[in-house]
């Protein structure tokens, strides 16, 4: 039986007592019968503010779309965007807050934008003097497993701040401790840690209620090829936004999809299936063109690789078509995205080979292995 950090409340009351509280939450934030965060502390603990990240407080928003301020209309409680103009909360965000918690469901990917929501705040509680306690919660993917290679802080962005690797292999409270100590944040920090987990569970291991932690992540599956496909996101191949099945999902209108599922097929990948797909985005890139492209099926999630397999589709397609691009920068001066998300720029401008990429995967794994095993909470 495995007990979520907020699901250990009563024992750490303490740390509330007399003190007013600010929450960073979203619709992940639940215990196991499904209640949120947000209703269990109403009813503990002095709580005068809530602050969204991407997604929004309860997963309604769509990637990249930016909020305001607004009122809670469950709770009556300011809600402070965390993902619009202001990243970082400020003074007035935080005014009266002494404690500032946060309770959200990470999926183990660099990339994925929550977890510098936590850093920046613990930032800001840092500078303000605020206490900011964390509820951890399991790693979906597990803690064993790591993929990837270490972040260049040259490519720093907001998905991808610290040199950490694309799979990490760490739960939230664990990457908390890490930002805190390793890079500088110094806040005074708690952990509430999980009860019941151990390193080598993933979520496919338990019983665990799967609440989607943002709209094209819709499945458990979904997790996985998301570490995979997420890299499209910085060309002109759909990633699969605006289908059914999100990251799982890949195509163009100008993709050879069946030559590049019997190149996949020659690499031997483990744990992995590539079926011939066909969809129409009814949003995002090639919004209401068929695209011809592949879906992933996970066959074996303890096998399977994603991160290299994402190198290997990219190498693939930008050799056989002509039409493949790498989409600019978001911004004049700024990084092209792809080199944001890789942490590098080896796939943009093409100077590792795909054998290369796994000899560099290797070394930055067995470094990040040593740092990583120091801030380990659980077994």
């Amino acid at each position: 039986m495995i007990k979520v950090g907020i699901e250990k409340i009563d024992e750490y009351l303490h740390l509330f007592e007399g003190k007013k509280v600010g929450l960073i939450t979203n619709q992940t934030g639940v215990d196991s019968n499904l209640k949120t965060t947000v209703d269990i502390l109403m009813g503990k603990v002095d709580l005068i503010a809530l602050y969204s990240p991407e997604h929004g407080i309860r997963g309604d928003i769509q990637a990249g779309e930016k909020l305001d301020t607004y009122i809670d209309d469950v709770t009556n409680l300011p809600v402070y965007s965390l993902y619009g103009e202001t990243r970082k909360p400020t003074e007035e965000m935080l005014k009266g807050v002494e404690v500032l918690c946060f309770d959200i469901q990470d999926v183990g990917a660099r990339f994925y934008t929550y977890i510098y929501t936590m850093a920046y705040a613990m930032m800001a509680a840092a500078e303000h003097n605020i206490e900011f306690v964390v509820f951890d919660r399991p790693n979906p993917l597990g803690g064993t497993k790591i993929e990837g290679n270490i972040l260049d802080l040259k490519y720093r962005s907001f998905v991808g701040y610290y040199p950490i690797l694309q799979r990490h292999g760490l739960t939230i409270g664990e990457l908390a401790n890490m930002f805190n100590d390793e890079f500088g944040i110094n806040t005074k920090l708690e952990v509430v840690k999980v009860e019941g987990w151990k390193r080598d569970v993933e979520l496919i291991d338990t019983d665990m209620k799967f609440v989607l932690p943002s709209p094209n992540l819709p499945t458990k599956e979904s997790l996985y090829t998301y570490l995979a496909t997420c890299y499209f996101e910085g060309t002109n191949v759909s990633e699969g936004r605006g289908t059914t099945k999100p990251f799982s999902f890949f195509g163009a209108p100008w993709l050879d999809n069946r030559k590049l599922i019997d190149e996949l097929k020659e690499h031997n990948f483990d744990g992995v299936m590539f079926r011939e797909a066909y969809f129409t985005p009814v949003f995002s890139k090639h919004k209401d063109e068929l695209c011809r492209g592949v879906e992933l099926i996970v066959t074996d999630y303890k096998k399977f690789s994603p991160v290299i397999l994402g190198m290997t589709l990219i190498k693939i397609i930008e050799k056989n078509h002509e039409e493949f691009e790498f989409r600019g920068p978001w911004s004049r001066g700024g990084q092209p995205m792809i080199n944001l998300l890789t942490g590098s720029n080896y796939l943009f401008e093409n100077t590792l080979s795909l054998d290369e990429i796994k000899e560099l995967f290797k070394k930055d794994q067995e470094e990040f292995a040593k740092l990583k095993g120091r801030y380990h909470l659980y077994d």
